[in-house]
């Protein structure tokens, strides 16, 4: 059973630096690629970020391209975000994302709770 848990959100200036973890208890989490989405009030969800299961390749939307950075580490079941020089507009509730397809807009089908990030001006 896939069981993603967030956590690490928190209040920050901006400026800022704060890392996400996304751990999974489910023993196939090495097979899956995993993905980082957020959603501000009133907004779409977008995704921030995805990476391979290897953690071979990683792909960023264009507005966290230099600060943020996705990580895994397959031997611990967890995946990371890395995010730096944080902004107001980073502002949103966080969400990890497991088995998905490595391509934009796509389905993916186990999701964690979330995990609220604001960033102050």
């Amino acid at each position: 059973q896939v069981d993603l848990v967030e956590s690490g959100g928190g209040s920050v200036q901006t400026g800022g630096s704060l890392i996400l973890s996304c751990a999974d208890s489910d023993y196939a989490f090495s097979n899956r690629n995993m993905a980082w989405f957020r959603q501000a009030p009133g907004k779409q969800r977008e995704e921030v970020a995805r990476i391979t299961a290897t953690g071979g390749i990683t792909y960023y939307t264009e507005s966290v391209k230099g600060r943020f950075t996705i990580t895994r580490d397959n031997a611990k079941n967890t995946m990371y975000l890395q995010m730096n020089s944080l902004k107001p507009e980073d502002t949103a509730v966080y969400y990890c994302a497991a088995g998905g397809p490595f391509v934009a807009g796509a389905s993916w089908p186990f999701w964690g709770q979330g995990t609220q990030v604001t960033v102050s001006s």
